[in-house]
């Protein structure tokens, strides 16, 4: 399974998730939407029942501790992220201390592209189950998921003209 701008590999025991979008929009302003953690929210599927539970606004910085709590396939989930690199407007990293991964590992990127604002994901982790539950469930999680999210930047900062 693939979708446009989304890539799931498998290096070195570990999966690999990139994507990469162009939006329209300035990468200062692009950049000040991630930084604020409730925006998550708006960019995960409705399905998910995700909801953060940290108390609003989190204050982003190196160490900064995010809890949400979401389902999926009907299993509930507590899942808790710290920022250990946080580097105004380049990138910020999320990684998972408690939750469903063996690791997860978010790398945020953010360039200025044009006329707009080049963003890319690059996630690495590790499900208990290894490749078999990879492909069976995973994988197809994340593609859904993150095809939603790349959906939703769409709608909030457009794309540029061709």
């Amino acid at each position: 399974m693939s979708s446009p701008g989304i890539s799931i590999s498998n290096e070195n025991d570990e999966f690999v998730l990139r994507t990469e979008l162009v939006v329209s929009e300035k990468l200062n302003k692009v950049f000040d939407f991630f930084s604020d953690a409730g925006n998550l929210q708006l960019l995960t599927p409705d399905y998910l029942k995700f909801e953060i539970t940290s108390p609003l606004p989190i204050e982003m910085k190196p160490g900064a501790l995010i809890d949400y709590r979401l389902k999926l396939h009907g299993i509930p989930f507590n899942w808790q992220t710290v920022i250990p690199e946080w580097s105004p407007p380049e990138y910020f990293v999320d990684r998972q201390k408690k939750g469903p991964y063996r690791y997860w590992i978010h790398r945020h990127e953010f360039e200025e592209h044009g006329e707009g604002t080049l963003v890319r994901d690059i996630v690495r982790y590790k499900v208990p189950g290894g490749a078999v539950i990879n492909r069976l469930f995973v994988e197809k999680d994340l593609y859904k998921i993150f095809d939603y999210r790349s959906a939703k930047m769409v709608e909030q900062f457009g794309v540029p003209a061709s």
